[in-house]
């Protein structure tokens, strides 16, 4: 028997989380003595295998769900990375164009130096000539008109001078706010790039997330049939065994006083202990609670207080032999009881308690076997002794 759910999965995913663990079912406030009906098994077993192909239908339901999102995630994605090469290609615009302001102020700077370098040389020669008296500089003049030339000449000179350096000075200025504004644009853009890289990259997560979760709902998929391939087996198993044993006679079930756990703080989810002492279907012993091992673990440790821990129901032979220093023998009161993979139609097996002796019948108590009403539930019956593969008692 397995004994519970080993896999931690997201909360909001857990509702079609089925483990295959005992394969027993026992109904709450059923008190009448029963005969097996194989045809009412076949139904309760058709009902099992219909409740997981639902589940598979709801499973793929989420799959196609999931694949839209993927498509709708996929197209933001592909919108912020036109986006984003969009923007890349301005910004590259923009930074061209503040390479080459930052050229032109250079150069403007070099233009402004050489006109002040210029205007320096002639303001000096000026000075100079400006030592010379009018009266001298006429005498030295070859004529009126060469003296008026001179004059002229150091007036104009001046002024060229004094307008080149002024409008080198405005298109310094002008490139200077050119490159401001450039600078801005580029900051702009820049922390526009930034904005979509984000928005991508959360894009991005929430598609890894919804990968994660469509991958999580196919291997549902995959384990529910795999439960249903189980279940159809285990039915043809138990049938087989019932069949040529002469089947039950049901006398108690539902649940059973001192034994620590029910349907409040051990709910069922299919084959699956839930709750429990770990809040995961743990029993605080190594067992699912409510689970055939469980149950056959309490009575040994109320009967001897031994309490054992010894795994999947198929270990119990082997370890009680051990622990008791008994052996695998005949049925008796005190025993347990175990029936292997083979015959239990799944790896974990089953175990139960023996209570009584009537020749080739025993009646034995146990949790999780099914009977067509329920899983998880305490149940007794007299079966044929051959239902089972081994007794041991326990001393």
């Amino acid at each position: 028997m397995k004994l519970r759910a080993t896999t931690t999965v997201p909360k909001r995913l857990r509702r079609g989380v089925l483990i295959a663990m005992c394969f027993v079912l026992v109904a709450a406030g059923v008190t009448s003595t029963t005969l097996f009906n194989s045809k009412t098994y076949a139904d309760k077993y058709d009902d099992q295998i219909n409740a997981l192909q639902s589940q598979i239908n709801a499973y793929n339901a989420e799959v196609d769900n999931l694949s839209q999102q993927q498509q709708t995630i996929q197209g933001a994605i592909s919108t912020f990375d036109a986006q984003i090469g969009s923007l890349q290609v301005q910004i590259n615009l923009s930074q061209a164009k503040h390479d080459k302001l930052v050229a032109q102020i250079a150069d403007t700077e070099t233009q402004i130096q050489n006109n002040k370098d210029a205007l320096g040389q002639v303001l000096a020669d000026l000075y100079v000539n400006s030592q010379t008296t009018p009266l001298e500089m006429l005498a030295s003049s070859k004529n009126i008109s060469d003296y008026l030339d001179k004059q002229a000449f150091r007036s104009s000179m001046q002024d060229q001078l004094t307008s080149t350096i002024d409008q080198i000075q405005k298109l310094e200025a002008q490139l200077k706010q050119d490159k401001i504004d450039v600078d801005q644009t580029l900051s702009e853009q820049r922390q526009s790039q930034a904005d979509l890289d984000s928005k991508r990259a959360e894009q991005q997560s929430l598609l890894s997330e919804v990968n994660n979760n469509e991958a999580y709902y196919q291997n549902m998929i995959s384990n529910n049939q795999a439960q249903i391939a189980a279940a159809r087996a285990y039915q043809a198993a138990l049938r087989k065994t019932f069949s040529s044993g002469g089947g039950y006679t049901l006398v108690d079930s539902g649940s059973l006083g001192g034994y620590p756990w029910n349907s409040s703080n051990c709910p069922m989810l299919g084959y699956l202990s839930t709750g429990g002492s770990d809040g995961n279907g743990g029993d605080g012993y190594g067992y699912g609670c409510r689970q055939c091992a469980s149950y056959v673990a309490w009575r040994i440790a109320k009967e001897t207080g031994i309490y054992p821990q010894w795994g999947d129901a198929v270990n119990f032979t082997n370890a009680a032999i051990n622990t008791f220093h008994s052996t695998d023998g005949v049925p008796q009161p005190g025993s347990i009881a175990v029936m292997d993979a083979a015959k239990a139609g799944q790896s974990h097996g089953h175990v139960a308690w023996v209570e009584a002796v009537d020749g080739s019948r025993v009646l034995v108590s146990q949790y999780n076997y099914d009977y067509g009403a329920g899983y998880g539930m305490y149940s007794e019956m007299w079966l044929s002794s051959g239902a089972f593969d081994h007794y041991v008692k326990i001393k």
